[in-house]
């Protein structure tokens, strides 16, 4: 089962590739994947109707049970042949569908392709947790296909709508699943089906379980964006909205009916708003002239008799139920693909417009006549099978069984209002002369059309995994047949006909009456006016709290710290009971000096004296590391300390040398009492917190663990490059993204790379002189007045020495003070004494290379470095000690975190090189052309 949801990773993968080399061949070749599918859901056949339940189990994070759980039980079994073979037939449709080399088909191909991956995954998944991972997964790539066509208003807000809608519900369905994973104890989910939790708590779990389901399948009051979402390719309606995405909430009501259909909400809620679904979606089939539209009701009508069914908790309802969605699934897919190959061959849906197509498209005709004859229930038809046993299966329930009478009716007269409009000869309308479908373009939808009309005779195929999901629910139900006998059944389905017939002669004065019938205010205009005061309200609120005052929103921040935590910290008073306030005289020394420089700090006038007090206070903390014994902890923040001073120094050239005007005497002294709050209440926390430990310290064997389980003696290396490599990982990325909206934000003006920016330019000055009389390359550059030879030469004696050294803290850092970060830091800091010494050109002679390069390498090497834990059958990103004998070098002990820590070291030095062209050398650029103007 994992292995068909990689294949289907892998060909969205390759769609793009495949698109641009095969065109639109390559959705043949992508139709392999759903294809592969449902083969392997057909040979796992015979051991599902067996009873059998294949499943698969990959452990993912034991230590929280995680895991990768898929089972192939009947109900995911008739969906995965559903969801994989209509799949199958739509990529193959798109082939023809699709204009040569059309620009969008790629993306699209990539995109459908994922989905149908998504979706097996869907209805594979025994875990609650998965499972709403894969349904979320299908709202985003409907989301993408829905709003395929983008240059189109109305397909972005379908798009859209449709996104807003199903992600509420799926919101609120995983808040049930967490509360329903949590009563149970478990996650897997048919554990949780076989011991149901009951209580208040489950209840109302199910009830939001049951939002998420009617929003996904286009209920009342959620109807409204499937109709909007025919924006999307025909394609993609046949498949989201027939076969797979709306299917998804049908699938989750099937499977937690049998546990929950005793509930007097489950059952409420499931059939009153099924069966008024019904009614409205084909009340509202009945006034369209879009053949599209008036499919995508109908849609909306048999999702809801879909959910009475399934919903019902009954074996005789749920037995039709999945009879419904078997025929559902092909009669409507075929369907959509026939609207598709109309619309793509006359250029109009408009019934009115249509005239005579079924002269000129036979087949085709014939195809739709057949799947409308199915979805109006007529004999033969799988359509008839299922309407037949819903029909039995609601005998005992008048009112049930009155209003499925009532909504067949409106779907026989829509089915054949489709027939008629897009085929029939209309008086004065001229008869289509539209060219005539390829037969590639035509195959799919004839073929579902056999397969749902075949399915009716076959009835007994699809009664044996309905008869296995139905056999722990109450009641007994009759076979799937064509024919039992003489009944209310089939009494009930010639008054069908007679009133559907009826409905259909009288076609136009029904759709007078509609017309005449006062507005309803629909749901869609609902959600209009919603979104509208959620936007309303988000405006008032954000102009009351986001005044644009930075005090402001600091206290507002510090306050909540103070108050809460602080209030919590004074209420209990944990305080330790032994407290040592220092180790040494040094400490007091160094403590005292941090102290007067955060108060000179604040009481700076200019920015430049404050931004070095405030680094006299990182250096006290560095000689209090010192002190402690920490040199690994001393030399990384000695070294932040300095790049963080340089970084700030550079800003400072664009900004005034004095802070602004200072506050009123009485809001001074309100930030003096909420500074000396928030210090306080910080040391409080830091000291309850280090006195409240009670177990024996982990650090007292972090030296016997870091040498054996990550081969090296620098405990803090091994936790950063081993045993925390992922929160290392974490942090290296958000570097990567900071130093991307650094420079973004500096080169706004600008276009491209980055590192475009200091190309050279005609009028631009060039390096003059040899090497005999300029000690760095570009230092002629540098402004006659700023330039110091004693610097440039010192820059020259030092620059590789220092990128040595950097190097060699990479290499020892495992077992000795250094590492990949401080490596980094310390060839920073000589690229910044190169960049200070000959300039911007003399900056970019020494690094040739775009920051970017560097910054991906980095993060490539290291993320790269977890897949040899995998390789070696370890956990991803753990250690392998490699350990042999090299000529003159001897014993060689080799630790594969050392290539992390080597991505580290780039990922730093890039971020360095960005920070240097973005704030020092991009600022001087624009300093020089203020000054030529």
């Amino acid at each position: 089962m994992l292995t068909l949801l990689l294949v289907h990773a892998v060909a969205a993968v390759l769609a793009v590739p495949l698109v641009r080399w095969l065109d639109r061949r390559a959705f043949s070749v992508l139709a392999l994947a759903p294809a592969a599918t449902t083969v392997w859901a057909a040979a796992q056949g015979p051991a599902v109707l067996r009873g059998e339940t294949p499943q698969v189990v990959v452990p993912w994070v034991p230590s929280l049970g995680a895991e990768l759980a898929f089972r192939l039980d009947p109900l995911s079994w008739v969906l995965t042949l559903l969801v994989g073979g209509v799949g199958a037939l739509v990529l193959f449709y798109c082939g023809s569908y699709f204009h040569a080399r059309d620009p969008g088909s790629a993306r699209f191909a990539a995109i459908l392709t994922a989905f149908t991956g998504a979706m097996t995954g869907l209805v594979l998944a025994d875990d609650l947790v998965q499972l709403y991972v894969f349904w979320e997964l299908t709202t985003v790539f409907s989301y993408l296909l829905i709003g395929y066509d983008a240059h189109k208003r109305s397909a972005r807000r379908a798009a859209t709508q449709a996104l807003v809608v199903t992600t509420f519900g799926g919101l609120a369905m995983l808040v049930g699943l967490i509360v329903i994973g949590q009563s149970a104890g478990t996650y897997r989910l048919s554990e949780v089906l076989e011991r149901f939790p009951t209580g208040t708590s489950a209840t109302v779990a199910v009830v939001l379980v049951l939002v998420g389901a009617i929003s996904k399948s286009a209920l009342v009051p959620f109807h409204f964006w499937l109709p909007a979402a025919m924006a999307a390719p025909t394609p993609v309606s046949a498949y989201l909205h027939a076969a797979a995405m709306v299917k998804a909430g049908i699938y989750l009501v099937a499977r937690f009916a049998p546990a929950a259909a005793d509930l007097p909400e489950w059952r409420t809620t499931v059939l009153v708003l099924g069966l008024t679904t019904m009614v409205v979606g084909g009340y509202r089939s009945l006034r369209q002239h879009d053949v599209k539209l008036l499919l995508a009701f109908g849609t909306v009508s048999q999702l809801g008799f879909l959910t009475v069914l399934v919903g019902a908790g009954t074996a005789a309802a749920t037995t039709a139920g999945i009879a419904l969605l078997v025929a559902h699934a092909t009669f409507k897919a075929s369907l959509f693909l026939v609207v598709g190959i109309v619309d793509h061959q006359t250029g109009t849906r408009d019934l009115r417009e249509l005239s005579g197509l079924g002269r000129r498209m036979p087949l085709l005709a014939t195809a739709a006549t057949v799947a409308a004859a199915s979805m109006a229930g007529v004999p033969v038809a799988s359509g008839f099978v299922a309407k037949e046993a819903a029909y039995a299966a609601f005998e005992h329930d008048p009112v049930v069984l009155a209003v499925l009478v009532l909504g067949s009716v409106l779907t026989a007269a829509y089915s054949a209002r489709f027939v008629w409009g897009t085929f029939c000869r209309k008086p004065g309308v001229p008869d289509s002369t539209a060219p005539r479908p390829s037969a590639a373009l035509v195959a799919s939808p004839v073929v579902l059309a056999a397969v749902t009309l075949a399915a009716g005779p076959l009835a007994p195929l699809v009664d044996r995994p309905a008869a296995l999901i139905a056999h722990d629910l109450p009641g007994e139900a009759e076979h799937l047949a064509l024919w039992h006998g003489i009944g209310l059944p089939l009494v009930l389905t010639v008054i069908t006909f007679a009133l559907a017939g009826l409905l259909f002669l009288a076609r136009d004065q029904v759709e007078a009456g509609q017309r005449r019938f006062p507005a309803v205010p629909g749901a869609d205009r609902g959600y209009r006016r919603t979104v509208r005061a959620v936007d309303r309200v988000a405006v008032e609120v954000t102009g009351a709290t986001q005044r644009g005052s930075l005090p402001v929103y600091l206290a507002s921040i510090l306050l909540v710290v103070v108050l809460v935590p602080g209030g919590a910290l004074l209420w209990k008073q944990p305080w330790p009971g032994d407290v040592v306030l220092y180790d040494s005289l040094g400490q007091v020394v160094v403590g005292l000096v941090v102290v007067v420089a955060a108060v000179l700090t604040v009481r700076a006038r200019r920015r430049l004296r404050a931004v070095l007090l405030a680094g006299v206070t990182g250096y006290g903390v560095t000689l209090l590391f010192v002190l402690h014994a920490g040199p690994d902890l001393a030399l990384t923040q000695a070294l932040a300390e300095t790049i963080t001073l340089v970084v700030f120094v550079l800003a400072l050239r664009r900004l005034p040398p004095f802070f602004s005007s200072r506050p009123l005497l009485a809001t001074r002294w309100v930030r003096i009492a909420i500074g000396v709050a928030v210090g306080t209440c910080t040391s409080l926390f830091a000291l309850v917190a280090s006195g409240a430990r009670v177990a024996v310290p982990t650090s007292l064997d972090l030296p016997r663990w870091a040498y054996e389980y990550g081969g090296g003696k620098n405990v803090v290396n091994v936790t950063l490059v081993d045993a925390r490599a992922w929160d290392t990982m974490g942090e290296i990325s958000v570097l990567l993204v900071a130093a991307t909206g650094v420079a973004s934000l500096v080169f706004r003006r600008r276009m491209g790379s980055i590192d475009q920016a200091f190309a050279a330019h005609p009028d631009e000055p060039t390096p003059k002189g040899s090497a005999r009389t300029n000690w760095l390359p570009a230092g002629s550059t540098v402004d006659p007045e700023r330039r110091s030879v004693v610097f440039e030469v010192v820059t020259r004696l030092t620059f590789h020495a220092i990128v040595v050294l950097s190097v060699y803290l990479v290499f020892s850092g495992h077992n000795q003070p250094g590492g990949g970060f401080a490596g980094g830091l310390v060839a920073g800091l000589a690229l910044v004494v190169r960049y200070l010494a000959g300039g911007r050109y003399e900056f970019n002679t020494a690094v040739p290379i775009n920051a970017g390069w560097l910054l991906g390498m980095g993060l490539f090497l290291s993320a790269g470095t977890g897949l040899v834990g995998i390789l070696i059958g370890q956990d991803v990103l753990q250690t392998a000690i490699l350990q042999f004998d090299l000529p003159v070098l001897g014993h060689v002990k080799l630790v594969t975190s050392l290539f992390f820590d080597v991505g580290v070291y780039l990922l730093v030095v890039g971020l360095v090189v960005d920070v240097i062209r973005s704030l020092g050398a991009e600022i001087d650029r624009q300093i020089e052309e203020e000054v030529s103007r």
